[in-house]
C-alpha cells in the first residue's frame, strides 16, 4: 500500500482542522506534491535550518512542524535569506512541509493536552473555550488537577524534569511552600489568558513567554503562582501525540510509514547568566 502526501495531509486536517486556525495564522501544506509517496515523516516544533537539514539527511518525505515557515507575506523565496533558503532546500530535496499551528493549539487533544499530560495534570477542560465548539472541548489552554497535591517548589521541580532541557530553564513566581492542587497550562505564549486563569481559580499557571507587566499585575491579584518555561519546551510534548494520532489515522497505511520526532533543541536562547550585582 502506497501512502501519498494527500493521504497524510487528510489525516492531519481531520486532527487539526485548518478552519480552527486563527485568522492571522498560516497553516497547511507549504511545499510538496499531494501525489508524492510518503514513507518517512518527521515532526518538529520549528521549521528552522537545522531541522530542515535533519529532515533532508534522514531522507524525509514530509516534515510536519508546529510553527509556520511563512507566517507573513513574502514576495520571493530566493536562497539569499533564511526563509528562501529553507524553501529552496525543501523543494530540491523533495521534502514536503505541513504546518499545524493555532489549529493544533485549540484541538482536542492538542498542544496543551500534551503539556498537561507530561506534567501529570488530569481531568482536563479548556481554559478558553472555542465558541464554535458545540461540545465545549476545543479551545486554548487546559485546566486540571494533580492526582497528588504538592508544593509550588516541588511542582516546579517536576516541570523541570518533565520538559526537555533548555539553557533558559524556567522561572517561578510565588511562595515555594504554596500548596498546588489545581493547574492551568498553555503551551506557547499564554499571558493573554490571565483573566481566564484567575476565573478558573487554579493554584498555578504553566506557560511560556511571560512579560514583566502582565506577570506583575497577575501576581498583584494574589493568585495563581506562575511557572514560565521555554516556548519551545512547552510545545515539544505535542509532537509525540501528533505522531501517535497520525499513525492511528493512517490505519493499515501506517505499516509503510516510518516516523521520527526531532530532538534538536531549537529554543533560541543558548545560555543563562545571573547578574552578579
Amino acid at each position: 500500500m502506497t501512502v501519498t502526501l494527500a493521504d497524510v495531509v487528510g489525516v492531519l486536517d481531520r486532527l487539526y482542522d485548518p478552519r480552527w486556525a486563527a485568522s492571522w495564522d498560516a497553516v497547511g501544506l507549504v511545499t510538496g506534491d499531494p501525489d508524492q509517496p510518503v514513507r518517512r515523516v518527521m515532526l518538529a516544533v520549528d521549521p528552522v535550518q537545522v531541522v530542515i537539514d535533519e529532515a533532508i539527511a534522514w531522507e524525509t518525505d514530509l516534515l510536519v512542524t508546529h510553527h509556520p515557515l511563512l507566517l507573513r507575506g513574502v514576495h520571493g523565496v530566493a536562497a539569499t535569506g533564511p526563509k528562501g533558503r529553507a524553501v529552496t532546500d525543501l523543494v530540491r530535496a523533495g521534502v514536503a512541509l505541513h504546518v499545524a499551528h493555532t489549529n493544533a493549539d485549540v484541538a482536542d487533544p492538542g498542544v496543551s493536552d500534551a503539556l498537561a499530560g507530561v506534567l501529570g495534570v488530569s481531568g482536563l477542560r479548556p481554559l478558553q473555550v472555542d465558541p464554535s465548539a458545540a461540545d465545549g472541548r476545543r479551545g486554548l489552554g487546559r485546566v486540571g488537577r494533580l492526582d497528588v497535591p504538592t508544593t509550588l517548589e516541588s511542582f516546579a521541580d517536576a516541570v523541570t524534569a518533565a520538559l526537555p532541557r533548555t539553557e533558559a530553564g524556567l522561572r517561578v513566581a510565588g511562595d515555594p511552600d504554596r500548596p498546588v492542587h489545581t493547574v492551568a497550562v498553555c503551551g506557547g505564549a499564554g499571558d493573554d489568558l490571565f483573566d481566564e486563569v484567575r476565573a478558573s481559580g487554579v493554584d498555578v499557571f504553566v506557560t511560556a513567554d511571560l512579560r514583566h507587566h502582565p506577570a506583575s499585575e497577575a501576581l498583584e491579584h494574589g493568585t495563581p503562582a506562575l511557572v514560565d518555561c521555554s516556548h519551545w519546551a512547552t510545545e515539544w510534548p505535542w509532537l509525540a501525540d501528533a505522531q501517535r494520532l497520525l499513525l492511528a489515522g493512517l490505519g493499515a497505511g501506517a505499516d509503510t510509514v516510518e516516523t521520527r520526532v526531532s530532538t534538536v533543541v531549537t529554543d533560541p536562547w543558548t545560555s543563562h547568566q545571573r547578574s552578579q550585582s
